[in-house]
Protein backbone atom coordinates (compact mmCIF):
# COMPACT_ATOMS: atom_id res chain seq x y z
CA UNK A 1 0.00 0.00 0.00
CA UNK A 2 1.21 3.51 -0.83
CA UNK A 3 -0.51 5.30 2.08
CA UNK A 4 -1.45 3.63 5.35
CA UNK A 5 -2.89 4.58 8.70
CA UNK A 6 -2.20 1.94 11.36
CA UNK A 7 -4.05 1.88 14.70
CA UNK A 8 -4.49 5.66 14.68
CA UNK A 9 -6.14 7.22 17.73
CA UNK A 10 -6.73 10.89 18.46
CA UNK A 11 -8.58 12.69 21.26
CA UNK A 12 -9.49 16.33 21.81
CA UNK A 13 -10.36 16.37 25.50
CA UNK A 14 -13.16 13.82 25.91
CA UNK A 15 -13.95 13.75 22.19
CA UNK A 16 -12.49 10.83 20.25
CA UNK A 17 -11.87 12.07 16.71
CA UNK A 18 -10.15 8.84 15.62
CA UNK A 19 -10.74 5.43 17.18
CA UNK A 20 -8.22 2.84 16.05
CA UNK A 21 -8.29 3.85 12.38
CA UNK A 22 -6.73 1.35 9.95
CA UNK A 23 -6.69 1.58 6.16
CA UNK A 24 -4.39 1.34 3.17
CA UNK A 25 -4.57 3.13 -0.19
CA UNK A 26 -2.95 1.97 -3.41
CA UNK A 27 -0.76 4.29 -5.45
CA UNK A 28 -2.61 6.45 -7.98
CA UNK A 29 -6.04 6.00 -6.37
CA UNK A 30 -8.51 8.84 -5.77
CA UNK A 31 -10.17 8.09 -2.43
CA UNK A 32 -13.01 9.89 -0.62
CA UNK A 33 -13.23 10.23 3.16
CA UNK A 34 -17.01 10.38 3.53
CA UNK A 35 -19.10 10.94 6.63
CA UNK A 36 -21.38 13.36 8.45
CA UNK A 37 -20.13 16.64 9.91
CA UNK A 38 -18.04 16.08 13.04
CA UNK A 39 -17.26 12.46 12.20
CA UNK A 40 -13.46 12.94 12.23
CA UNK A 41 -12.77 13.12 8.48
CA UNK A 42 -10.79 16.35 8.48
CA UNK A 43 -8.81 15.29 11.58
CA UNK A 44 -7.73 12.13 9.74
CA UNK A 45 -6.72 14.22 6.73
CA UNK A 46 -4.74 16.63 8.91
CA UNK A 47 -2.93 13.76 10.63
CA UNK A 48 -1.93 12.40 7.23
CA UNK A 49 -0.61 15.85 6.33
CA UNK A 50 1.27 16.26 9.59
CA UNK A 51 -0.83 19.28 10.56
CA UNK A 52 -2.19 17.31 13.53
CA UNK A 53 -0.31 14.77 15.65
CA UNK A 54 -2.03 11.46 16.47
CA UNK A 55 -1.98 10.21 20.07
CA UNK A 56 -0.95 6.72 18.95
CA UNK A 57 -0.46 4.67 15.79
CA UNK A 58 1.57 5.14 12.62
CA UNK A 59 1.15 7.15 9.43
CA UNK A 60 3.00 5.44 6.59
CA UNK A 61 3.71 6.97 3.17
CA UNK A 62 5.50 4.93 0.52
CA UNK A 63 6.60 2.39 3.13
CA UNK A 64 8.08 4.99 5.47
CA UNK A 65 6.69 5.85 8.91
CA UNK A 66 6.36 9.65 8.91
CA UNK A 67 5.11 10.24 12.47
CA UNK A 68 8.10 12.48 13.29
CA UNK A 69 8.42 14.03 9.82
CA UNK A 70 7.36 17.68 9.65
CA UNK A 71 4.38 18.59 7.47
CA UNK A 72 6.65 20.59 5.16
CA UNK A 73 8.83 17.52 4.57
CA UNK A 74 6.16 14.87 3.94
CA UNK A 75 5.86 15.63 0.24
CA UNK A 76 2.16 16.45 0.47
CA UNK A 77 0.06 18.90 -1.52
CA UNK A 78 -2.98 20.33 0.28
CA UNK A 79 -6.07 21.97 -1.26
CA UNK A 80 -8.34 23.80 1.19
CA UNK A 81 -12.06 24.38 0.75
CA UNK A 82 -11.62 28.18 0.83
CA UNK A 83 -8.84 28.03 -1.81
CA UNK A 84 -6.30 29.79 0.53
CA UNK A 85 -4.74 31.57 -2.45
CA UNK A 86 -2.46 34.52 -1.79
CA UNK A 87 -4.61 37.55 -2.60
CA UNK A 88 -1.73 39.81 -3.64
CA UNK A 89 -0.10 37.24 -5.91
CA UNK A 90 -1.02 36.60 -9.52
CA UNK A 91 -2.12 33.19 -10.79
CA UNK A 92 1.46 32.66 -11.99
CA UNK A 93 3.02 33.53 -8.63
CA UNK A 94 0.49 31.48 -6.64
CA UNK A 95 1.36 28.39 -8.65
CA UNK A 96 5.08 29.15 -8.46
CA UNK A 97 5.07 29.58 -4.68
CA UNK A 98 5.89 25.98 -3.68
CA UNK A 99 8.58 25.73 -6.32
CA UNK A 100 10.24 28.89 -5.02
CA UNK A 101 10.18 27.45 -1.50
CA UNK A 102 11.98 24.42 -2.93
CA UNK A 103 14.52 26.87 -4.46
CA UNK A 104 14.06 25.45 -7.94
CA UNK A 105 15.86 27.15 -10.82
CA UNK A 106 14.03 30.10 -12.35
CA UNK A 107 13.71 28.50 -15.79
CA UNK A 108 12.38 25.25 -14.30
CA UNK A 109 9.85 27.22 -12.26
CA UNK A 110 8.63 29.01 -15.37
CA UNK A 111 8.34 25.78 -17.37
CA UNK A 112 6.45 24.01 -14.58
CA UNK A 113 4.08 26.92 -13.93
CA UNK A 114 3.19 27.22 -17.61
CA UNK A 115 2.69 23.45 -17.76
CA UNK A 116 0.28 23.71 -14.80
CA UNK A 117 -1.59 26.65 -16.33
CA UNK A 118 -2.07 24.65 -19.51
CA UNK A 119 -3.16 21.60 -17.52
CA UNK A 120 -5.90 23.51 -15.68
CA UNK A 121 -7.01 25.32 -18.84
CA UNK A 122 -6.32 28.90 -17.72
CA UNK A 123 -3.95 29.99 -20.47
CA UNK A 124 -3.85 33.77 -20.77
CA UNK A 125 -4.97 34.32 -17.15
CA UNK A 126 -1.57 33.94 -15.48
CA UNK A 127 -1.32 37.68 -14.68
CA UNK A 128 -4.73 37.89 -13.03
CA UNK A 129 -5.25 38.07 -9.27
CA UNK A 130 -7.59 35.73 -7.32
CA UNK A 131 -10.33 38.38 -7.02
CA UNK A 132 -10.42 38.56 -10.83
CA UNK A 133 -11.27 34.85 -11.13
CA UNK A 134 -14.47 32.85 -10.70
CA UNK A 135 -14.80 30.35 -7.84
CA UNK A 136 -14.16 27.45 -10.19
CA UNK A 137 -11.07 29.12 -11.62
CA UNK A 138 -9.69 29.86 -8.15
CA UNK A 139 -10.10 26.22 -7.17
CA UNK A 140 -8.23 25.16 -10.30
CA UNK A 141 -5.38 27.47 -9.36
CA UNK A 142 -5.34 26.00 -5.84
CA UNK A 143 -5.13 22.52 -7.37
CA UNK A 144 -2.26 23.58 -9.67
CA UNK A 145 -0.38 25.22 -6.80
CA UNK A 146 -0.67 22.03 -4.74
CA UNK A 147 0.67 19.69 -7.43
CA UNK A 148 3.28 21.98 -9.01
CA UNK A 149 6.05 20.84 -6.59
CA UNK A 150 5.33 17.16 -7.52
CA UNK A 151 4.06 15.98 -4.12
CA UNK A 152 3.85 12.29 -3.22
CA UNK A 153 0.28 12.68 -2.02
CA UNK A 154 -2.52 15.18 -2.66
CA UNK A 155 -5.02 15.95 0.12
CA UNK A 156 -8.19 17.95 -0.50
CA UNK A 157 -10.46 19.18 2.31
CA UNK A 158 -14.02 19.69 1.04
CA UNK A 159 -12.59 21.02 -2.25
CA UNK A 160 -15.96 21.91 -3.80
CA UNK A 161 -17.76 23.28 -0.72
CA UNK A 162 -17.33 26.98 -1.57
CA UNK A 163 -18.52 26.61 -5.18
CA UNK A 164 -22.07 26.84 -6.54
CA UNK A 165 -23.88 23.66 -7.58
CA UNK A 166 -23.49 23.88 -11.36
CA UNK A 167 -19.76 24.68 -11.25
CA UNK A 168 -19.27 22.06 -8.54
CA UNK A 169 -20.63 19.36 -10.83
CA UNK A 170 -18.30 20.41 -13.65
CA UNK A 171 -15.31 20.53 -11.28
CA UNK A 172 -15.94 16.98 -10.05
CA UNK A 173 -15.48 15.62 -13.55
CA UNK A 174 -12.50 17.90 -14.11
CA UNK A 175 -10.79 16.81 -10.88
CA UNK A 176 -11.18 13.12 -11.66
CA UNK A 177 -9.71 13.65 -15.13
CA UNK A 178 -6.80 15.70 -13.74
CA UNK A 179 -5.94 13.10 -11.09
CA UNK A 180 -5.92 10.41 -13.78
CA UNK A 181 -3.63 12.56 -15.96
CA UNK A 182 -1.04 13.35 -13.30
CA UNK A 183 -1.34 9.93 -11.61
CA UNK A 184 -0.98 11.27 -8.08
CA UNK A 185 -2.46 9.40 -5.10
CA UNK A 186 -5.22 11.65 -3.74
CA UNK A 187 -7.59 11.74 -0.77
CA UNK A 188 -10.47 14.17 -0.45
CA UNK A 189 -12.85 14.88 2.40
CA UNK A 190 -16.57 15.28 1.72
CA UNK A 191 -19.95 14.86 3.40
CA UNK A 192 -21.68 14.76 0.01
CA UNK A 193 -22.58 11.18 -1.00
CA UNK A 194 -23.18 12.10 -4.63
CA UNK A 195 -19.78 13.75 -4.82
CA UNK A 196 -17.99 10.74 -3.31
CA UNK A 197 -19.77 8.22 -5.54
CA UNK A 198 -19.17 10.24 -8.71
CA UNK A 199 -15.51 11.11 -8.16
CA UNK A 200 -13.81 8.46 -6.00
CA UNK A 201 -12.26 5.13 -6.94
CA UNK A 202 -12.79 4.00 -3.34
CA UNK A 203 -14.70 5.43 -0.40
CA UNK A 204 -13.76 5.31 3.28
CA UNK A 205 -16.83 5.93 5.45
CA UNK A 206 -16.11 7.55 8.82
CA UNK A 207 -18.59 7.92 11.69
CA UNK A 208 -17.87 9.19 15.20
CA UNK A 209 -14.17 8.60 14.72
CA UNK A 210 -14.60 5.01 13.51
CA UNK A 211 -13.94 3.54 10.10
CA UNK A 212 -17.26 1.93 9.18
CA UNK A 213 -16.39 0.51 5.74
CA UNK A 214 -13.98 0.92 2.84
CA UNK A 215 -14.54 -0.17 -0.76
CA UNK A 216 -15.65 0.89 -4.21
CA UNK A 217 -18.79 3.08 -4.42
CA UNK A 218 -20.81 0.21 -5.92
CA UNK A 219 -19.65 -2.31 -3.32
CA UNK A 220 -20.47 -0.03 -0.41
CA UNK A 221 -23.86 0.89 -1.84
CA UNK A 222 -24.94 -2.66 -2.62
CA UNK A 223 -23.29 -4.41 0.34
CA UNK A 224 -23.22 -2.21 3.44
CA UNK A 225 -21.36 -3.89 6.28
CA UNK A 226 -22.65 -1.90 9.25
CA UNK A 227 -26.00 -0.42 10.31
CA UNK A 228 -24.62 3.10 9.93
CA UNK A 229 -23.53 2.53 6.32
CA UNK A 230 -26.85 0.92 5.45
CA UNK A 231 -28.68 4.01 6.70
CA UNK A 232 -26.19 6.66 5.61
CA UNK A 233 -25.70 5.67 1.97
CA UNK A 234 -28.69 6.34 -0.26
CA UNK A 235 -32.20 7.48 0.62
CA UNK A 236 -33.86 4.98 2.92
CA UNK A 237 -37.03 4.30 4.89
CA UNK A 238 -36.55 2.54 8.24
CA UNK A 239 -39.31 0.13 9.30
CA UNK A 240 -39.86 -1.78 12.53
CA UNK A 241 -41.26 -4.85 10.73
CA UNK A 242 -42.50 -6.24 7.41
CA UNK A 243 -45.83 -7.64 8.57
CA UNK A 244 -47.66 -5.70 5.85
CA UNK A 245 -45.71 -7.25 2.98
CA UNK A 246 -45.94 -10.66 1.35
CA UNK A 247 -42.85 -12.81 0.88
CA UNK A 248 -41.06 -12.05 4.14
CA UNK A 249 -40.80 -14.06 7.33
CA UNK A 250 -41.23 -12.40 10.70
CA UNK A 251 -38.29 -10.12 11.42
CA UNK A 252 -36.09 -11.39 14.27
CA UNK A 253 -36.44 -9.50 17.55
CA UNK A 254 -34.13 -6.48 17.80
CA UNK A 255 -33.69 -6.04 14.06
CA UNK A 256 -34.99 -3.19 11.93
CA UNK A 257 -35.61 -2.90 8.22
CA UNK A 258 -34.12 -0.51 5.67
CA UNK A 259 -35.95 -0.02 2.37
CA UNK A 260 -34.27 1.93 -0.41
CA UNK A 261 -36.16 3.44 -3.37
CA UNK A 262 -34.61 0.97 -5.81
CA UNK A 263 -35.98 -1.96 -3.74
CA UNK A 264 -39.54 -0.86 -4.59
CA UNK A 265 -41.41 -1.20 -7.89
CA UNK A 266 -44.73 0.59 -8.44
CA UNK A 267 -46.77 -0.28 -11.53
CA UNK A 268 -50.32 -0.70 -12.85
CA UNK A 269 -51.93 -4.11 -12.72
CA UNK A 270 -51.98 -4.36 -16.54
CA UNK A 271 -48.17 -4.12 -16.78
CA UNK A 272 -47.27 -7.44 -18.41
CA UNK A 273 -43.62 -7.21 -17.39
CA UNK A 274 -44.62 -8.06 -13.81
CA UNK A 275 -47.35 -10.59 -14.65
CA UNK A 276 -45.56 -13.48 -12.96
CA UNK A 277 -45.02 -11.62 -9.70
CA UNK A 278 -48.52 -10.65 -8.65
CA UNK A 279 -48.50 -13.04 -5.67
CA UNK A 280 -45.88 -10.78 -4.04
CA UNK A 281 -47.70 -7.51 -4.74
CA UNK A 282 -49.44 -5.16 -2.30
CA UNK A 283 -51.80 -2.31 -3.19
CA UNK A 284 -50.62 1.22 -2.56
CA UNK A 285 -51.73 4.77 -3.26
CA UNK A 286 -49.55 7.63 -4.47
CA UNK A 287 -49.22 10.36 -1.83
CA UNK A 288 -46.78 12.62 -3.66
CA UNK A 289 -45.00 13.00 -6.99
CA UNK A 290 -41.80 15.08 -7.00
CA UNK A 291 -39.90 15.96 -10.16
CA UNK A 292 -36.16 15.34 -9.59
CA UNK A 293 -34.87 16.43 -12.99
CA UNK A 294 -34.16 13.09 -14.64
CA UNK A 295 -36.80 11.05 -12.80
CA UNK A 296 -39.93 11.27 -10.63
CA UNK A 297 -39.82 10.45 -6.92
CA UNK A 298 -43.03 8.76 -5.81
CA UNK A 299 -44.12 8.42 -2.19
CA UNK A 300 -46.67 5.65 -1.69
CA UNK A 301 -48.82 4.60 1.24
CA UNK A 302 -48.85 0.81 1.53
CA UNK A 303 -50.71 -0.82 4.43
CA UNK A 304 -50.13 2.24 6.59
CA UNK A 305 -46.43 2.45 5.66
CA UNK A 306 -44.79 5.12 3.49
CA UNK A 307 -42.32 3.96 0.86
CA UNK A 308 -40.42 5.91 -1.78
CA UNK A 309 -39.51 4.76 -5.28
CA UNK A 310 -38.08 6.43 -8.36
CA UNK A 311 -39.90 6.37 -11.70
CA UNK A 312 -38.45 7.01 -15.15
CA UNK A 313 -39.85 9.98 -17.05
CA UNK A 314 -40.28 7.61 -20.01
CA UNK A 315 -42.99 5.62 -18.20
CA UNK A 316 -46.61 6.70 -18.35
CA UNK A 317 -47.80 9.64 -16.26
CA UNK A 318 -49.14 8.99 -12.74
CA UNK A 319 -51.10 11.24 -10.35
CA UNK A 320 -51.48 11.72 -6.60
CA UNK A 321 -54.18 9.39 -5.25
CA UNK A 322 -53.70 6.85 -8.03
CA UNK A 323 -53.75 3.18 -6.97
CA UNK A 324 -50.63 1.19 -7.81
CA UNK A 325 -49.32 -2.32 -7.46
CA UNK A 326 -46.31 -2.18 -5.13
CA UNK A 327 -43.61 -4.82 -5.15
CA UNK A 328 -41.03 -4.85 -2.36
CA UNK A 329 -38.41 -7.25 -3.65
CA UNK A 330 -35.46 -6.70 -1.31
CA UNK A 331 -34.64 -5.12 2.07
CA UNK A 332 -31.74 -4.73 4.48
CA UNK A 333 -32.10 -6.06 7.99
CA UNK A 334 -29.86 -4.49 10.61
CA UNK A 335 -29.08 -4.39 14.30
CA UNK A 336 -26.06 -3.29 16.32
CA UNK A 337 -24.06 -6.26 15.01
CA UNK A 338 -24.37 -5.52 11.31
CA UNK A 339 -26.55 -5.49 8.18
CA UNK A 340 -27.75 -8.27 5.86
CA UNK A 341 -29.78 -8.50 2.67
CA UNK A 342 -33.17 -10.25 2.74
CA UNK A 343 -34.94 -11.02 -0.57
CA UNK A 344 -38.66 -11.54 -1.17
CA UNK A 345 -39.17 -15.30 -0.95
CA UNK A 346 -42.04 -15.24 -3.45
CA UNK A 347 -39.65 -14.04 -6.16
CA UNK A 348 -37.22 -16.94 -6.07
CA UNK A 349 -35.73 -17.55 -9.49
CA UNK A 350 -36.77 -14.08 -10.73
CA UNK A 351 -34.08 -11.46 -11.24
CA UNK A 352 -35.92 -8.17 -10.82
CA UNK A 353 -32.86 -6.09 -11.64
CA UNK A 354 -32.58 -7.78 -15.03
CA UNK A 355 -36.09 -6.70 -16.11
Amino acid sequence: MYVEMKDICKKFGDYEAAKNINFGIEQGKLVALLGPSGSGKTTILRMLAGLEQQDSGDVVIEGKVVNDVAASERGIGFVFQNYALFRYMTVYDNIAFGLKVQKAEKQKIHERVMEMISLIGLEGLEKRYPNQLSGGQRQRVAFARAIAPNPQLLLLDEPFAAIDAKVRKDLRKWLKEMIQKVGITSIFVTHDQEEAVEVADDIIIINEGRLEQMGSPITIYKNPKTPFVAQFIGTSAILENLSGFKGYDEIPRGKKVIVRPEFVEAFKSDNKKFAGMMDAVEEGAIESVVFRGSYLELTLEVNGIRLTTNRSLERRHVDIGEKMCVLLYRVYLFDEEGAEIRKNQLLKGIDIEAL
